[in-house]
């Protein structure tokens, strides 16, 4: 992929969190892109109330990778890293 579709690839998956970020953070939460692999891996770090959470991995498929796989089809993963 060219620096281009990298950063048009970043800005469409940062549009796809701020679309979920509003429901996480009025649970005390947050998330933050911290990189796109090679392979179109999205890795997060979940924020405030949702790390370390019990539910974090159920948000994390269910909401945040639903969302981000909808928006932006060429993700083919999302992982919560540290």
């Amino acid at each position: 992929m060219t620096e281009e579709g990298k950063n048009e690839m970043r800005e469409k998956v940062e549009a796809a969190l701020a679309m979920v970020r509003p429901s996480l953070e009025a649970d005390g939460g947050g998330v933050e892109l911290v990189d796109i692999t090679d392979d179109n891996v999205v890795e997060v770090r979940l924020q405030g109330a949702c790390k370390g959470c019990p539910m974090s991995q159920m948000t994390l498929a269910m909401g945040i990778g639903r969302v981000l796989r909808q928006e932006v089809p060429e993700v083919t993963d999302v992982r919560a890293v540290d």
